[in-house]
């Protein structure tokens, strides 16, 4: 280690992954500049709740690494790349020996091993788990380690820094950002080798969701406008059991699923016509039950509550039911989400039914970057769920820390190897550094003095009750087309914004308005990428007009037919509709979409522009997803 050159990286983000990535840099002899909107121990990745995948088979079940890998590129319906998929599951095992000897509390059996849980769209018990604090656990374990290094001069924390862009060389690399004190409000240029993105998902993009405000998926939206591609954007993870919130929803952890949660509603027995229970994914999805994945689950109870009128109580609510479970078992695998439950709704579910319904949960779109975590500006990197990489269409309930995990080993040690190459050019100088300073500073100074008539927050609201009205559950290409104009609208406003905190100090007013900026540009890519890719793969559900169903291929049409036989179309929405009155969507067209998605800016338009790249798929055959029977190989 001493023979190597010392080395300089800009890691910002300080969650799981930029955590892992910093962890590595350091014992590779680098340095680490660690920049985090809060302290790293308040990141989201402590909100992760129910688990980490990997193939530890301490329940015999004959589990095995190849089945793992199976059902990730099965549940994300084949759009993930299978090679970076391969790489994350053979890691898992060793990942939790890791985490193990460093002092993660895994819950364990009586006799001393790991225990394991189910969890969606998998069906050997595979998620190891420390209660239902997971995230948390792994997160301090890993904080822990990085405070060695701290204290050893390896890393310096910039606690409470927002991220504002990055600072390219005259060769185009990228050296350095920008980043502000959110106390000071002071702007810095800071040169580095490289810079690694670990900045979480964009979930404020839709307001209410299950993400921490601070996931708003700003930096990500600011190096897209800066030239970063950002791949499969339209792909947004809905998770099937939030607490809805006026402020914000809150997670209700697949693990109540994993550990023999029902999920209901009251019907009209179709036979007796008495009201009955109806455990409507049991009776939808036989093979899995209400271990389905979570796209499927969210189409199944948005369609039972919105689609068949049969919610509880307050709107748009289903039960999510665990009072059947002995209490004891329950407070030892899931105590501290039951507590939650408790004290946002006032009802224990050790004894009552929760009251649940999907919310935005999870990206699993972000920036493009190959398999080493390279993105196509050189010198500037990406990990955690601000990539695209690991989960396709829709990713399985607890591969969420597993990729984190991952990806910081690999984006880590590949970072140093960047820096050690030769390859990126001449370092930034003092008037480079000093120029992007100063241009930052004139945009902030820019919006401090906005005195327009429109409210950042009443037009933040605006944004996310368009994206989730047009982007979410379920979408069309009308409903597509009417976003992006909605988009376009709320953009221009945005120049009208009016702000009420003119200070120079802490003024968290302005920084927001910045933020939202962002927000809307991002949301853009979300809608253009979801008009565009005329087909339902995963979480990306899209229903069927009559114009569709005129430019579509015979062979997708008999699929369709095959699958609902005649339909019509609505005379208020234009939907296609089948007897029962369903919704027919679209089918999974690997001819023409089995391809990323790529979405660059376009800087003189202000809008987003769609290609499509093509990707490692040969591994594992692609073949229909369906999870009402036993998944076939």
């Amino acid at each position: 280690m001493a023979n190597k050159p010392e080395n300089k990286i800009i890691v910002v983000g300080g969650g799981l992954s930029g955590l892992m990535a910093t962890l590595k840099i350091c014992e590779g002899g680098g340095k680490v500049d660690l920049f985090s909107y809060c302290p790293v121990k308040r990141s989201h990745s402590l909100c992760a709740q129910g688990g980490i995948n990997a193939c530890m088979d301490t329940k015999g079940e004959h589990d095995s690494i190849y089945e793992h890998f199976d059902d990730t590129v099965y549940g994300g319906d084949f759009l993930a790349d299978q090679l970076a998929v391969k790489g994350m599951v053979e890691a898992a095992p060793k990942l939790i020996k890791m985490f193990d000897r460093m002092g993660v509390p895994f819950t364990r059996t009586a006799e001393g091993v790991l225990d394991l849980r189910n969890f969606g769209g998998q069906k050997n018990k595979r998620t190891v788990f420390a209660g239902s604090t997971t995230g948390q656990q792994l997160l301090y374990a890993l904080d822990e380690q990085v405070r060695r290094w701290e204290v050893k001069g390896g890393v310096k924390k910039y606690e409470f820094w927002e991220f504002i862009r990055i600072i390219k060389n005259k060769d185009g690399v990228c050296r350095g950002i920008v980043a502000q004190n959110m106390n000071s409000n002071e702007i810095v240029s800071f040169p580095a080798d490289v810079v690694i993105l670990a900045t979480g998902g964009p979930g404020q993009v839709y307001g209410r969701c299950t993400a921490s405000t601070i996931c708003n998926g700003s930096a990500v939206s600011a190096v897209y406008q800066q030239g970063a591609e950002l791949g499969n954007p339209e792909f947004l993870q809905i998770h099937p059991t939030a607490i809805p919130g006026t402020d914000k929803n809150r997670l209700m952890s697949e693990a109540c699923r994993g550990e023999g949660g029902r999920v209901w509603v009251y019907r009209e027995n179709p036979e007796t016509h008495e009201k009955e229970r109806w455990y409507f994914l049991e009776d939808m999805y036989p093979a899995y039950g209400n271990l389905v994945p979570r796209d499927v689950a969210s189409r199944a109870i948005y369609k039972v509550v919105v689609h068949m009128g049969l919610g509880m109580h307050n709107p748009n609510r289903v039960y999510l039911d665990l009072s059947h479970i002995p209490a004891d078992y329950l407070e030892r695998k899931l105590g501290g989400i039951l507590e939650m439950y408790g004290d946002f709704v006032g009802q224990d579910p050790r004894k009552v039914p929760m009251e649940i319904f999907p919310s935005i949960h999870y990206s699993m779109g972000g920036i493009w970057v190959d398999r080493e975590h390279h993105t196509n500006i050189p010198g500037l990197m990406a990990s955690g769920e601000c990539d695209y990489q690991y989960h396709g269409a829709n990713r399985l309930g607890a591969n969420s820390l597993l990729s984190a995990a991952y990806s910081g080993t690999i984006s880590g040690p590949e970072s140093l190897k960047l820096a050690r190459s030769g390859k990126l050019g001449d370092a930034l100088t003092e008037a480079e550094l000093e120029a992007a300073r100063k241009e930052c500073v004139a945009e902030f100074d820019k919006i401090r003095n906005m005195n327009g008539s429109e409210n950042a927050h009443k037009l933040h609201h605006e944004l996310g009750d368009i994206m989730y009205k047009y982007v979410s559950v379920e979408r069309d290409n009308n409903g597509l087309k009417e976003c992006m104009e909605e988009l376009k609208g709320i953009l221009k406003r945005w120049d009208d914004i009016g702000v009420t905190d003119h200070g120079a100090w802490a003024n968290q007013e302005a920084m927001f308005v910045r933020q939202l900026r962002n927000m809307i540009i991002y949301a853009m890519a979300i809608t253009q990428s979801a008009l565009q890719r005329d087909e339902s793969r995963g979480a990306h559900a899209k229903i069927i007009l009559e114009n569709d169903w005129n430019k579509m291929d015979e062979d997708l049409k008999k699929r369709v037919t095959d699958k609902c036989g005649s339909f019509h179309y609505d005379e208020k929405t234009g939907r296609a509709m089948d007897e029962k009155g369903d919704l027919v969507f679209m089918e999974r067209d690997d001819k023409h979409f089995m391809q990323t998605t790529i979405v660059t800016f376009d800087q003189e338009k202000e809008m987003p522009v769609v290609s499509y790249r093509e990707f490692e798929h040969s591994l594992i055959k692609p073949r229909l997803r369906n999870y009402a029977v036993a998944k076939k190989e």
